[in-house]
């Protein structure tokens, strides 16, 4: 397959713009004062969340868990495709760089999650890392707020799924090994494409296809059950690799798999576009038209029960060939179940009475 990469006008970032914020009045465009600046290297800014809680709730059916953390919001991944972009708008910034290059961290994120397990009012249930932006990004191996997080949840012997683009997950077989030991921990690992090229245009600061597999295969080999997710598959782009990562993720040691068909919400659609004409100006078309064919002929569908997976032939065909591929490599389509028989509230410190 021959492609046609370009380079980034923002070295190492999935896109150079910043496009509007949907909810602002105002917007505020850069002056190129020189063909330098157009070559610049953006550095991450990382601000402090002051969030006062950190278990979010959905009720979405085709979701899979209801209860999630996400100890960042924003992500330095940056993928090109994140539906999680246009979530920064909320936050006063841009879908584009500020979301690769402006990220809120949770310092307080173990502490509050101690004091909302701790409390009467939560009822075990299986807890996702994270459900928007992914957890082990790369200023996680300076931080360590997630796995913090994880000590916290192994403390309660509370049930978690991870899900991660980041070799970095394998950081923390210790405490994944020891949940898992009672049926309380999963880690879906996204493999997207097993073009280290393509991944590099695509995902630019994520683990390479090979260190995921190699995720897959620490993970596995410490017992700790794996999902391997093609998500996102795009039409026209990734959706013919789906046999081969079944296969890899399969030799790898994964035992369960899933997919999630590319979703562009409000900004991101323009964005993927100019994606595709930087980098695939010779399939920019196909690909379009192969995903409005999936979306009742637009580029995105919200609506429960068909955004995860798309409508029409095509949708059918993707379906198909994952659903064969899994029985092909022995891989079963769907996700480790998890358990919350094990969860415990620590015991309290006893007040010294001596000393009160």
């Amino acid at each position: 397959m021959e492609q046609q990469h370009k380079h980034s006008t923002s070295r190492g970032r999935g896109t150079p713009e910043n496009p509007p914020n949907r909810f602002e009045r105002l917007a505020y465009l850069p002056i190129i004062e020189t063909p330098d600046d157009q070559e610049r290297t953006v550095k991450t800014q990382y601000l402090k969340d002051a969030s006062r809680s950190l278990i979010t709730y959905n009720d979405s059916p085709d979701v899979g868990f209801e209860a999630s953390i996400n100890p960042y919001r924003g992500c330095e991944h940056g993928c090109i495709y994140c539906y999680a972009r246009p979530y920064h708008e909320y936050l006063g910034f841009s879908a584009g760089l500020d979301f690769e290059t402006r990220i809120l961290v949770k310092e307080d994120a173990p502490e509050l999650l101690r004091e909302e397990l701790a409390s009467p009012k939560w009822q075990p249930k299986v807890v996702a890392i994270s459900g928007v932006t992914d957890a082990y990004q790369p200023i996680e191996r300076k931080l360590q707020l997630t796995r913090r997080c994880l000590e916290v949840l192994a403390e309660f012997r509370n049930p978690v799924v991870i899900v991660t683009k980041n070799q970095l997950v394998t950081r923390d077989i210790d405490l994944l090994k020891e949940l898992a030991s009672l049926d309380a921990a999963a880690v879906c690992v996204s493999v997207t494409t097993l073009d280290a090229e393509l991944a590099r245009v695509m995902e630019p600061r994520t683990s390479t296809p090979a260190n995921r597999l190699e995720a897959i295969r620490a993970l596995t080999e410490a017992g700790v059950p794996v999902r391997a997710l093609v998500a996102p598959v795009i039409p026209g782009l990734t959706d013919h690799e789906i046999p081969s990562i079944i296969q890899a993720a399969s030799e790898a040691g994964a035992r369960h798999a899933g997919y999630v068909v590319v979703r562009l919400p409000h900004g991101v659609k323009e964005l993927f576009e100019r994606w595709l004409e930087d980098h695939f100006p010779d399939r920019k078309k196909k690909v379009l038209n192969r995903i409005r064919g999936i979306r009742g002929g637009k580029l995105n569908d919200p609506n429960f029960g068909s955004r995860m997976r798309g409508e029409g032939v095509f949708a059918e065909q993707i379906n198909s060939m994952f659903k064969l591929a899994c029985r092909r490599f022995g891989i079963e389509f769907g996700a480790p179940e998890l358990s919350t028989a094990a969860f415990r509230r620590p015991a309290q410190p006893q007040l010294n009475l001596f000393n009160v």
